[in-house]
């Protein structure tokens, strides 16, 4: 240690061997940690940041690291010191790192170019709800959509019309202003016109000075075939409009599916139950069950029980944005009469007379467990 200094490779933690790409990956995290914007009133580590920036201001440099590995800090004049001439924004070794170390700490893009003045519009969501068989074949429809538009009396500018903005007489048009922190120059958006770099003295009176007005506009909207409830379609730009020229926003439409009388949806099947008579289930039967695509004839088995589930292959829900159907499964349920008439329970009575031991398969196997169980 000469002169009370450090060694410029001990203070950025690196060896006398690092690369240039080395070093500046040290001086960054550590300018990142001790930057005074990220410790306000903190004197030292403000002098710790001091201390990286002139070992960093050294070692960057081919030619000075060259002389401080010779000679150390006398090599370099006056003991080394930092200062902030040679070592400021303009074509220094802190150039190209600044940038970034500055937008890390502001929030900000890289260094040394001129930020964009343009925002982009925001993104917008629309709520539409559609039929279940809308969602199971898709449909073409139109939808309005509540959103900024550019104003037309001043064609988005936001001057009145035959005036137009003028140049921000504080940024001098460049929506940034520079100012001193200790021995750094740092910009921030121009306060007067948020950076813009324009001012409107005179602004539009349908948009007051915006350059945008609410309006509605309708928009074509393709649903596809398959879609369910929480499924979004994303319109590209056809959200808010921007600000400054930046680009619109995007449009997302998200759909609700209203629920059917009849079905339910399970993945890419339909779920529909069906009601027959006891007659119709012990005999057999053929019936007309409504689907998607309209009437259909199933057959029902004889001695079907309820709960049974029939398959109707291909009449389910088409696959989004791929090939094929679901199925449809027919859920029988079986109703036994609440009312009879006389001669209906006598012919009941004659029937469970007749009737023999296999009549019933499932109550036989039944009660010929609970006689094991409890035998």
């Amino acid at each position: 240690m000469a002169n009370g200094k450090r060694d410029y490779y001990e203070v950025l933690g690196v060896n006398k061997n690092a690369s240039e790409t080395e070093i500046k990956k040290a001086y960054r995290r550590l300018a990142l940690k001790y930057h005074p914007d990220k410790n306000p009133g903190d004197k030292e580590a403000e002098s710790q940041f001091k201390e990286l920036s002139e070992s960093y201001a050294v070692l960057s440099d081919g030619q000075k690291r060259a002389t401080y590995d010779q000679f150390g800090h006398a090599g370099l004049g006056g003991g080394g010191g930092f200062s902030s001439e040679g070592f400021g924004f303009g074509g220094s070794p802190f150039e190209d790192i600044f940038g970034d170390i500055f937008g890390d700490i502001f929030g900000g893009g890289g260094g040394g170019g001129r930020r964009s003045r343009g925002r982009r519009g925001d993104d917008l969501r629309y709520n539409l709800s559609i039929a279940f068989e809308e969602a199971a074949f898709g449909l073409e429809t139109q939808i309005e959509v509540p959103r900024h538009l550019a104003c037309k009396a001043c064609e988005g500018s936001g001057a009145k019309s035959g005036t137009g903005p003028i140049t921000c007489h504080t940024c001098k048009g460049a929506g940034q202003v520079r100012y001193q922190q200790g021995f750094f120059s740092l910009t921030r958006p121009c306060p007067d016109c948020a950076g813009a770099g324009k001012i409107i003295e005179n602004p539009c009176p349908e948009c007051r000075g915006s350059g945008k007005v609410k309006s509605m506009k309708t928009l074509s909207l393709k649903i596809p075939a398959g879609v369910e409830t929480g499924s979004r379609l994303k319109l590209n730009a056809e959200g808010d409009l921007g600000s400054h020229g930046g680009p619109p926003g995007d449009l997302y439409v998200v759909l609700t599916v209203k629920d059917h009388p009849l079905f339910q949806r399970e993945g890419q099947d339909v779920i529909c139950e069906t009601p027959i008579s006891i007659v119709q289930a012990a005999l057999g039967c053929e019936l007309e069950v409504p689907t998607l695509d309209g009437k259909v004839k199933l057959k029902i088995p004889a001695g079907t029980q309820s709960g049974k589930v029939l398959n109707l292959a291909g009449k389910g829900i088409p696959v989004l944005q791929g090939y094929g159907r679901g199925d449809q499964l027919v859920v029988v349920r079986v109703e036994t009469p609440t009312k009879l008439t006389s001669r209906q329970k006598e012919l009941l009575e004659e029937f469970a007379h007749e009737g023999g031991v296999d009549i019933n398969p499932m109550g036989k196997g039944f009660f010929d467990k609970v006689k094991d169980l409890f035998d």
